[in-house]
């Protein structure tokens, strides 16, 4: 997996380290930004727990602003398949604060580029939640394309008498040889 810091114009994605508690819990906290994600929001005290969990786990890489050294989000990169199949799925969490301003694209371009580049990567995959546009406007301004629209096939969350509250999902895609032939990716 990713071992080296990947460092884009603005931004370096490297291993979670102790420092980033507090930057990391202000995200991990924030309702809003984990409105699509498999996880409510984080106290403080089960933050502490996550970040050691992180710092151990080489599938998410803090995305750090090279300018001021603030964690403001990550990036998450596992090989989905056995290794003959070559697929990695990437996802990613980013504060709200920094939405709109093309660090989640600036990263997510970087580490695809860096799976294919260095991982040997076939495809690289993703899902969102058909209600997320910004997530999967990101997934597409990258170039992926969308290869599936999953109805009602997942849940995370339930109602108040216990009944799974399901959602659609939208899988995307792109192949090594796809990724070589669009060049760059504005941000």
């Amino acid at each position: 997996m990713l071992t080296d810091d990947i460092i884009t114009e603005r931004l370096i994605l490297r291993p979670f380290k102790k420092e980033d508690l507090d930057d990391l819990f202000a995200y991990l906290s924030d309702a809003t930004v984990l409105a699509y994600e498999p996880y409510d929001t984080i106290t403080y005290e089960a933050c502490k727990s996550e970040l050691e969990s992180r710092i151990h786990d080489k599938r998410f890489l803090a995305v750090v602003l090279i300018e001021g050294g603030k964690v403001i989000g990550n990036m998450y990169i596992n090989q989905t398949e056995p290794d003959y199949i070559h697929t990695f799925e990437i996802g990613y969490v980013f504060n709200r604060k920094y939405h709109g301003m093309g660090y989640a694209t600036e990263a997510a371009t970087a580490v695809v580029d860096r799976v294919f580049k260095l991982e040997q990567a076939h495809r690289v995959i993703a899902f969102c939640n058909a209600l997320n546009e910004p997530s999967w406007r990101l997934l597409e301004r990258i170039g992926m394309r969308r290869e599936a629209h999953r109805v009602k096939n997942m849940f995370f969350k339930k109602d108040e008498n216990d009944n799974p509250i399901w959602f659609d999902s939208f899988q995307y895609a792109i192949l090594e040889s796809e990724w070589d032939t669009i060049g760059t990716v504005s941000i």
